[in-house]
This record gives structure tokens, C-alpha cells and sequence, in this order.
């Protein structure tokens, strides 16, 4: 799984889940996932922070990024 595919994960979590309000043991197993698909995310995109820089717009690898976070084109 790609940073971009980890970020767009924990996005679809968080959304399943439950308000905080009405929290299961479902509930919190999906918070639990989707915090350590947010945290492979964020190394994703902690080791490629100087890569990211210097790709080209149509590169694969920029296009996952700006697609995970809705930067459009």
C-alpha cells in the first residue's frame, strides 16, 4: 500500500466511524486503524519530503499525493 493509499484509507475509517458520542468497540477498532494508516501516511510522506519537491506535476508519485488530498489539476 502507497502513502497516498494509507492517507485515503484513514479518511474512509474516520468516516465509517461512529461520533464520538455513541463509541463500540467496532468504533474504536476503526479509530485504531485508521491511525496507523494516517502514521504510515505520514512516514510516506516524511520520506519522500525532499523527493516530493523536485518531481514533475505528471509524475505517478505526485499524482497519488495531490489525488489522496484533492489538489486537482
Amino acid at each position: 500500500m502507497t502513502g497516498p493509499e494509507h492517507y485515503r484509507e484513514a479518511e474512509v475509517l474516520l468516516a465509517d466511524a461512529n461520533p464520538p458520542d455513541e463509541e463500540s468497540r467496532w468504533d474504536m477498532a476503526l479509530l485504531a486503524a485508521a491511525q496507523v494508516h494516517a502514521t504510515l501516511a505520514l512516514a510516506a510522506a516524511t520520506a519522500l519530503a525532499g523527493v516530493t519537491l523536485t518531481l514533475p506535476q505528471d509524475s505517478s508519485l505526485a499524482a497519488g499525493w495531490n489525488s489522496a488530498i484533492g489538489v486537482t489539476q
